[in-house]
């Protein structure tokens, strides 16, 4: 039945997006030759021949949406990747038509502004779309319809955090029929899900054709029993998949290589090891860090004539860090409190209300212009412009014990902002929830990601409530 539905999904979603084609080529003709943006243009060919281009612009763009695979299904796959992969394939599109008719059919009266509108009005409206698609589904399996039944074969954690994640979400669709499993005893329940049996009841299960999916969540120590039980889901055509128990060990997306057929699983994929990624944050932060101290140059001489006045001591703090692999550097930052001794400030956290902040000190750490210097940092190559925090070798070696992939976070540069931060985790919050930002943005770098921190911070301001 579910097969049945999504192809019948599939079908009506050809239909559709070939309704917003026709369309939205329509309303570029018009804003050209009709609408406010006219203007003087001289129709060179008549309407009936730009629609005839549409017997070949519609079968094309339909063909590229399916290599794009803007048609699977929508249960979990990402609205980000989704725009992406609508913007890649109006965009070769664009290009196809402009080989198409200028190069092939050499036609060179056709309005290259009406391609360029139809290119950004057609990417709007298929958003538009599916954006509109995404929420009916939803609302539709929120109310128990269109659900793929999953029969989950072995108990572990790995089936633990995958059933908490489908009860978590219920627009995706899935139902969990019950587990399987040798080693907990039937009956037992997690969340409502029961354990059905042994694994080899799977003989009696699979003839009945009820399910859509099975998911293997065997335990690692279970792990022997793979193949076995694989050769038996895949005898009966039911689509099958693996969800491997080693969360601890491989928290997040794996980095596979493929080592003459062998394949590899690298523990992190960190893409900043890649040589070319390196260098073209390093050439960012450079960049970045110039234009940075040329704009807050007012604000940064404001601060020294501030704390010059206001408190006897020198202008800049310094204070060791540690950064990238592990090497200590010093870190700069306007001196916001009192002069004090190494020691007595080296294992103290500040505190709200605390009395060595001076009173100038307290309006910088509210809005983060004590960080400024660190501007000098990043153009010394200690840090860069985004990542994650600093903090101090006595910190690091208590957080180290304490907190699990702690110390993953080092195998990047430290930022001035970074993932954790634009989402709240600063000054006095928790540590193992910004651990879990750092690793998601080692993880996940790119300079797309870099923008949107770095807009993320001016947008949502320097001011910081948790800085005492």
């Amino acid at each position: 039945m579910i097969k049945d539905n999504q192809k019948y999904f599939n079908r009506m979603h050809v239909v559709i997006d070939a309704v917003v084609i026709i369309i939205s080529y329509l309303a570029a003709w018009l804003l050209k030759f009709v609408g406010p943006f006219s203007g003087d243009a001289v129709r060179s060919l008549s309407f009936e021949w730009y629609m005839t281009a549409l017997f070949g612009i519609v079968p094309v763009y339909l063909i590229l949406y399916y290599a794009f695979n803007l048609y699977t299904p929508k249960r979990v796959q990402g609205r980000r990747l989704e725009f992406s992969n609508i913007v890649k394939a109006n965009t070769v599109g664009l290009l196809l038509l402009i080989g198409g008719i200028y190069v092939l059919l050499k036609e060179i009266n056709f309005s290259r502004d009406m391609l360029f509108y139809f290119y950004f009005i057609n990417m709007c409206l298929e958003e538009l779309v599916r954006m509109a698609i995404r929420y009916l589904l939803r609302d539709i399996r929120k109310r128990g319809l269109n659900q793929k039944h999953i029969l989950l074969v072995g108990y572990s954690k790995a089936a633990e955090g995958y059933i908490d994640r489908i009860l978590e979400n219920p627009q995706w669709g899935y139902q969990i029929r019950g587990i399987l499993d040798d080693n907990v005893e039937a009956g037992t329940t997690y969340r409502g899900i029961k354990v059905l049996g042994r694994i080899a009841n799977l003989m009696v299960i699979l003839p009945e054709n009820r399910l859509d999916e099975i998911a293997i969540t065997l335990g690692l120590s279970e792990y022997y029993r793979l193949q076995e039980i694989v050769a038996m889901c895949e005898k009966s055509g039911v689509h099958t998949k693996f969800i491997p128990d080693y969360n601890n060990i491989i928290p997040t997306k794996p980095y596979t290589e493929d080592l003459l057929g062998l394949p590899v699983i690298n523990i992190r994929y960190v893409p900043l090891t890649n040589t070319f990624n390196a260098v073209v944050k390093r050439l960012m932060d450079i960049f970045g860090s110039l234009v940075a101290i040329i704009l807050f140059s007012p604000v940064m001489l404001f601060a020294v004539i501030m704390i010059k006045l206001t408190s006897p001591g020198p202008l800049i703090y310094k204070q060791e860090r540690v950064g990238l692999h592990n090497h200590t550097f010093m870190m700069y930052k306007f001196r916001s409190m009192e002069v004090q001794s190494k020691e007595s400030e080296k294992k103290a956290w500040t505190v709200k209300n605390d009395p060595r902040v001076t009173g100038i000190g307290k309006l910088m750490r509210r809005t983060s212009i004590d960080e400024l210097p660190q501007l000098f940092n990043i153009l010394k190559g200690d840090m860069s412009l985004v990542g994650p925090r600093p903090e101090r070798p006595f910190f690091v070696e208590k957080f180290r014990e304490e907190i699990p992939r702690y110390m993953v976070k080092h195998q990047v540069r430290p930022g001035l902002t970074g993932w954790a931060q634009v989402n709240g985790y600063r000054g006095n919050t928790s540590i193992r929830k910004r651990i879990e930002y750092d690793l998601y943005y080692i993880e996940n770098w790119s300079i797309g990601l870099d923008i949107k921190i770095i807009l993320l911070t001016f947008l949502k301001g320097f001011i910081n409530k948790n800085a005492y």
